[in-house]
């Protein structure tokens, strides 16, 4: 999924969350039970996922859910074993015909991690008709209202080599991130956006984000920083709440001044943080363990972390 897609395959990824997808071949996943609308709204991760829709855009409080579920249940892949947890929200214009926008949320971190988005463009002018520069500007524009601050990514567009239809990927990746921290499919009239980065992969990584957008760029969310911030070690070093550490990062206090105001060293910091991806990484990718391996990692990692805790909000990155 990093660079191109087998031709034949890019229409079901168009429908299907990108995580799903990827694992459909070595897993069985659990099953989904189906929602009211009245249990979307009191659900705390379905109520929570409406709320950031209406807020980013206005116009869907008119929509109708049309289809609401959620699935929960171990999954595996290979030796490893994760639980799932998903919320699906698909929300459409009244008269089911016109605009149409779907939600998958992780369950256990409240965060949205695909957004489909499906004819909100006129027919006669539908997305595919669009330049590569008018549909970056479409899928810009989503992300922006979704998730803040597009403007740090640098985005890649490429048709992709499919004969039966036409269809673009873009990759918006960050110097900070190897992955792209979101990869969108443009086909039809359609676009279909899935957050990579923060979508926690293996047992080790952090599984629970307790606060979203702990940094903010120009009055906006800025998730850069999410992932890696969200460590249970981190809240224990520092002795403090994902809560009370956002209010203090809202400030304009680097995690590194927090950390001194509770005599804990830069180094500290790193460590914990770089050890936490460091597992995660090397059980995601099936690696033993073994001490010189974390230290390889951790070295290798220690360079990304370095600017999230030396940030300070409202600063370019």
């Amino acid at each position: 999924m990093k660079k191109r897609l087998i031709g034949g395959v890019v229409a079901t990824a168009i429908l299907i969350p990108v995580a799903a997808f990827a694992a459909s071949g070595v897993i069985d996943m659990p099953t989904r039970t189906p929602m009211t609308t009245e249990q979307v709204k009191v659900d705390e991760v379905g109520k929570s996922t409406l709320e950031k829709l209406y807020l980013a855009y206005p116009e869907t409080k008119s929509f109708e859910i049309i289809d609401a579920s959620n699935v929960q249940g171990d999954v595996s892949k290979g030796k490893n074993v994760t639980n799932m947890k998903q919320t699906s929200i698909v929300l459409q214009e009244k008269g089911g015909t016109g605009k149409k926008i779907t939600l998958h949320t992780n369950g256990s971190t409240g965060e949205i991690e695909h957004v489909i988005q499906e004819n909100w463009e006129p027919k006669e002018k539908s997305l595919i008709t669009l330049t590569d520069q008018e549909i970056k500007t479409k899928v810009n524009d989503l992300i922006d209202k979704m998730y803040g601050n597009v403007e740090q990514y640098k985005v890649a567009i490429e048709q992709m080599e499919n004969p039966n239809q036409k269809t673009w990927m873009l990759n918006y990746t960050n110097e900070m991130f190897e992955e792209p921290v979101y990869q969108v499919f443009v086909q039809d009239n359609t676009i279909s956006l899935t957050k990579i980065v923060g979508i926690p992969t293996a047992p080790d990584t952090p599984s629970n984000m307790k606060v979203e957008g702990l940094f903010s760029f120009n009055g906006k969310p800025d998730y850069t920083a999410d992932n890696f911030l969200n460590d249970e070690k981190l809240f224990a070093l520092l002795k403090i709440s994902p809560t009370e550490l956002k209010q203090e990062l809202a400030k304009g206090k680097t995690v590194v001044e927090i950390a001194a105001s509770k005599n804990v060293t830069k180094q500290q910091v790193l460590d914990v943080i770089a050890e936490t991806q460091a597992r995660g990484q090397l059980q995601g990718d099936g690696v033993a363990i073994t001490e010189k391996a974390l230290k390889e990692m951790m070295e290798a990692i220690e360079p990304k972390v370095l600017p999230v805790i030396e940030h300070k909000t409202e600063t370019e990155w």
